[in-house]
């Protein structure tokens, strides 16, 4: 099934989104750090609870903003496709007509751990109902759907403003596993290749003739300033 869940959030989520979302989000986290630092004058204790709190605001609106530009759609309302129930956080969703991805954004406690559950992440996760395992009863088959999928990151706990990871998971709809988690750079390697620059046409005669003929005994460069200096010296300098 991994295989089959990684080449559906491929199709809907692009190479370019990701990275722009793991761009975003190193960005953001310092953003947040370095603001509350340098503006606020609190004292430790205050200023990461205050960092955590910015962090995460300013990463969903910038999560926003990079999904919009690469085509993803608020859910209208917040409301789950399909289910009746409602986000209250921003939700995109890829895909057009056809079956296609809803995603979030959170933050992990610690890297590979599952985020905290909330009423929204709750609402998501519903959509994955179909890919959690059970019985074959033999008269039940599972519909495809959207599948909800999160754009995961958790803080570096020994480098203040920086982000230790960032991934990609997809959470059972009892929100108690991850179907599918890997991180955004490993992830990443599993697009196809980005094919390069065409070679240039081959000259015929290319093999019989330089392009380009460079003088024999061609002199080595020199500064204007050293080829001044040595017009002194051939004519006895200036005198002093």
């Amino acid at each position: 099934m991994d295989d089959d869940l990684k080449s559906h959030l491929m199709t809907h989520l692009s190479r370019d989104l990701l990275i722009d979302l793991y761009d975003m989000a190193g960005a953001q986290a310092l953003k947040a750090f370095e603001g509350v630092r340098d503006h606020f004058g609190l004292d430790e204790k205050r200023a990461r609870e205050l960092v955590g709190q910015a962090r995460f605001r300013m990463l969903e609106k910038g999560f926003v903003d990079v999904c919009q530009l690469h085509g993803g759609q608020l859910l209208p309302d917040g409301v789950i496709p399909g289910r009746g129930v409602r986000a209250f956080q921003p939700f995109m969703r890829f895909g057009g007509e056809a079956p296609g991805v809803v995603l979030g954004i959170a933050s992990m406690p610690m890297a590979k751990e599952i985020p905290n559950k909330n009423q929204s992440r709750s609402a998501g996760v519903l959509l994955n109902d179909f890919l959690t395992p059970r019985l074959d009863l033999g008269d039940v088959t599972a519909k495809p759907g959207d599948i909800f999928v999160l754009f995961l990151f958790a803080r570096d706990r020994g480098r203040p403003g920086m982000i230790e990871e960032v991934a990609i998971g997809v959470i059972d709809a009892e929100y108690k596993a991850y179907l599918l988690y890997e991180p955004v750079d490993s992830f990443l390697a599993g697009y196809a290749p980005i094919p390069g620059p065409e070679p240039a046409p081959e000259d015929p005669g290319a093999d019989s003739a330089p392009l380009v003929r460079l003088r024999p005994g061609r002199n080595a460069f020199k500064p204007p300033e050293i080829l001044e200096q040595e017009k002194t010296d051939k004519s006895g300098g200036d005198g002093a």
